[in-house]
C-alpha cells in the first residue's frame, strides 16, 4: 500500500502542483484586474523549458538542481508513503541545501545574493517545520504519518498555535511576498530571478517541477492537522493556499532582518507557547 501511495505521489503530485500553479496565476491576475493565462499555462512553460538547450554555467550546476528535485520527491514519497515525519522534513532540508549549492555554482551576483537569502529563509522556516513534527507527535503519540492518519481526534484542536505559526512560515517556503527574498515566481524581484537567474532550459524545468512537488507536500502537512476529517483537511489546505495568494498580492517584500525576526517570534510565541500549554494541560 505504501509503495502504491508513493507511485501515485510521483505521478500525480506534479499534475496537481501544476494545476495549483495555474490557478495561482489566474487568481493573481483577477486580483490585479487582469484576465490571466489559461490554467494549463505552467505545463506549457515547463514543456517548453525541456525542449530548449541546456546552458551550463558550471558542470555541477545541473547536477545540484537535479538533486534538489530528487530529494524533494524523496521527501514527498516518505510523507505520502506514511513514513516518518521527521525523516521527511530532514530530506526536504537536504533538498534546499542542494538548491543553495546550485546557486553558489554561478558567479552571478544575483544568484549569490539569492543563495544567501535562501539560507536565511531556511533559518527562518525550518525550525517551525521541525516544531510541527514535535507538536504532532505530542498529540498523536507517533512520528509515523500512517499512524497519524488513524487518529480519532483532531490535532488542530490541541495545537492551533502551531497551525497558525506553520501557516505563517508557509509563506516563506512557498517564496511568496512579503518573504520572496531569494527568488519569485512573479515579475517583482529586484534580483532579476534571484537564485534561479542562471537557470535555463531543463535545469529551470527541474526547479519548477520540484516546486510543484514541494507545494503538494506542504499542503499535505497542513492536512495532517485535520487527519481524522479528510474532506475538511483538503478544504482547509486549499483555503490556506488561497490566503497565501492573497498575502502575496497585498504585501511588498520586506528586509531579511524583519523576516527572520518575525518568523522566530511567531515560532516561539505560537509554536513553543502552544507546546508548553499542551504540556501543562496534560499534567
Amino acid at each position: 500500500m505504501e509503495i502504491f501511495s508513493i507511485i501515485l505521489y510521483i505521478i500525480l503530485a506534479p499534475v496537481a502542483g501544476g494545476i495549483i500553479a495555474g490557478a495561482d496565476r489566474i487568481i493573481t491576475a483577477r486580483m490585479q484586474s487582469r484576465v490571466g493565462p489559461p490554467i494549463m499555462q505552467p505545463f506549457y512553460d515547463v514543456l517548453k523549458l525541456f525542449s530548449k538547450q541546456n546552458l551550463v554555467v558550471n558542470r555541477f550546476h545541473v547536477d545540484y538542481v537535479l538533486c534538489f528535485l530528487i530529494f524533494t520527491v524523496i521527501s514527498g514519497g516518505i510523507f505520502f508513503g506514511g513514513g516518518n515525519l521527521l525523516l521527511c522534513i530532514f530530506a526536504l532540508i537536504v533538498a534546499n541545501v542542494f538548491l543553495v549549492l546550485a546557486a553558489y555554482c554561478s558567479n552571478s551576483p544575483y544568484t549569490l545574493i539569492g543563495a544567501e537569502r535562501e539560507l536565511l529563509q531556511m533559518l527562518a522556516a525550518e525550525p517551525m517545520l521541525l516544531l510541527t513534527a514535535v507538536a504532532l507527535y505530542n498529540v498523536t503519540g507517533t512520528f509515523d504519518i500512517s499512524d497519524m492518519l488513524k487518529t480519532t481526534h483532531t490535532p488542530f484542536l490541541y495545537i492551533p498555535g502551531v497551525f497558525v505559526a506553520l501557516s505563517y512560515v508557509l509563506t516563506i517556503k512557498l517564496r511568496k511576498s512579503p518573504f520572496d527574498l531569494s527568488t519569485s515566481h512573479h515579475a517583482h524581484q529586484e534580483l532579476v530571478k534571484g537564485l534561479t537567474t542562471e537557470m535555463a532550459g531543463p535545469s529551470l524545468g527541474f526547479f519548477e517541477l520540484a516546486h510543484w512537488y514541494e507545494t503538494i507536500l506542504l499542503l499535505g502537512l497542513i492536512y495532517l492537522f485535520f487527519a481524522n476529517m479528510p474532506i475538511v483537511g483538503i478544504i482547509v489546505a486549499l483555503a490556506i493556499y488561497f490566503v497565501e495568494i492573497l498575502i502575496d498580492n497585498i504585501n511588498a517584500r520586506i528586509k531579511w532582518e524583519l523576516m527572520l525576526k518575525s518568523a522566530w517570534i511567531v515560532t516561539l510565541i505560537l509554536g513553543v507557547g502552544n507546546l508548553f500549554v499542551l504540556y501543562f494541560l496534560s499534567l
